[in-house]
């Protein structure tokens, strides 16, 4: 199911995603569910939701859409997608704009990581 999420454009140095085709410098590991995949994208839901500066734009079953305003007020789009047959949760952050973001989408996606490591998330 990644391939529902888009790839980063190819020169870019503001986006991560775990896409199985992303190249090197923007790949990150999808978020691989241990326990319920439907519990750990609600709290994954909730987690995105109740971060600052962020706005649930889209979110269904299987899907998630969110702008993250950055503490200098960029907006970064933030999406991730429920695989249910390979228990994974596809991860996709993007500034919107600038050519360089100082690591902020990886961060963020390592963050959502690290919050949801104890509870769902396999090794």
């Amino acid at each position: 199911m990644s391939e529902q999420l888009s790839p980063c454009p190819r020169l870019s140095l503001n986006c991560v995603c775990s896409r199985d085709d992303a190249l090197r410098l923007h790949r990150v590991k999808p978020l691989t569910v241990s326990g319920d995949p439907l519990l750990a994208f609600a709290r994954l839901k909730n987690l995105v939701a109740a971060t600052a500066r962020t706005v649930i734009l889209t979110a269904t079953e299987d899907y998630l859409h969110a702008a993250c305003r950055t503490r200098i007020g960029f907006i970064d789009d933030l999406e991730c997608r429920l695989c249910l047959t390979s228990r994974m949760i596809h991860i996709r952050s993007e500034s919107r704009i600038g050519i360089y973001d100082f690591g902020t989408n990886r961060r963020r996606v390592e963050r959502l990581r690290r919050q949801l490591q104890d509870e769902y998330i396999g090794g």
